[in-house]
């Protein structure tokens, strides 16, 4: 078994749409980046990546290479999971944590769960999404930005 951590964190502007875990949450801002910004996804694809010893998201997917412009997320989870099972692992659970001052996320917990166990091939009950405030305490607390946290646990079938 191994473990993976990731993180990341964007800054908020009018204008975008706002997609937290793959799900397009209501919001008059959304988030800032190279691709569509979720940083649900990009933080459980930094996740994965790590706890393969894959590198990370920016080795994978560089924010500097075009064809990844205003791309859904989804394509890095579906892509790095194809990765690990051609290394023979597969994914077993994830814990997310969405810090966010607002909008207020628990009623999209549970659609959130649903997507990431979509793209994970899991059962709903290996997902769980938390969803915290900055308690108004730097740029997520002043509703600048959100971020993420992720741990995931991968594993290999045990050879005979």
């Amino acid at each position: 078994m191994r473990v993976g951590i990731g993180h990341d964190t964007h800054r908020l502007q009018a204008g975008r749409p706002l997609v937290l875990a793959g799900v397009r949450i209501p919001f008059e801002r959304g988030l800032i980046g190279h691709s569509d910004a979720d940083v649900v996804l990009h933080a459980l694809t930094d996740a994965l990546l790590g706890a393969a010893g894959l590198g990370d998201i920016g080795d994978a997917y560089p924010d500097t290479d075009a064809q990844y412009r205003d791309c859904d997320s989804a394509r890095f989870v579906q892509e790095t999971v194809l990765r690990l099972r051609h290394k023979g692992y597969h994914v077993v659970n994830v814990d997310v944590i969405v810090f966010a001052q607002e909008p207020k996320l628990g009623p999209f917990k549970a659609q959130m769960r649903q997507r990431l166990a979509e793209l994970l091939a899991l059962d709903v009950d290996a997902v769980n999404v938390k969803a915290k405030t900055g308690e108004k305490v730097g740029a997520i607390g002043r509703g600048e930005a959100i971020g993420c946290q992720v741990v995931a646990l991968i594993d290999q079938p045990r050879r005979p």
